[in-house]
């Protein structure tokens, strides 16, 4: 694996992220949102938007590290954006498609980046 993750953002429909989000607990991943949190708060007609960050290593699972550590765009219920982290295995990123524009991709970046966003956690204080 790379050492460095890709410069890209994806989208990824709420099926998908709930499957990445499962594979990261199975795998023991510190960044997830626990079992069934995101099917019941997260817009299931909405996308989302993952954008690798940083390499993440995990000392105690070296057959899942290193792993890439993503931030997320993602929209819930009540149609809130919300800034969160999802740690994703490289082969499962590779395989979603690369669907958006360089125009998305850099509005989306700029977003996670600089838009103020509410964190899942901030949501979820105000919301649960």
């Amino acid at each position: 694996m790379s050492s460095s993750v890709p410069r890209t953002v994806k989208a990824i429909d709420t099926a998908s992220l709930i499957r990445l989000d499962a594979e990261a607990i199975e795998y023991g991943f510190n960044r997830n949102h626990g079992l069934g949190w995101l099917a019941e708060h997260a817009d299931p007609q909405a996308l989302h938007y993952l954008r690798p960050f940083m390499v993440h290593r995990a000392g105690r699972r070296p057959e899942f590290s290193p792993h890439w550590r993503c931030m997320l765009l993602l929209t819930m219920r009540d149609a809130q954006e919300v800034f969160s982290l999802l740690d994703v295995w490289p082969a499962s990123f590779d395989q979603l498609p690369e669907t958006l524009d360089r125009a998305t991709k850099q509005a989306v970046a700029h977003r996670l980046d600089y838009g103020k966003l509410p964190t899942q956690a901030q949501w979820a204080d105000l919301n649960t």
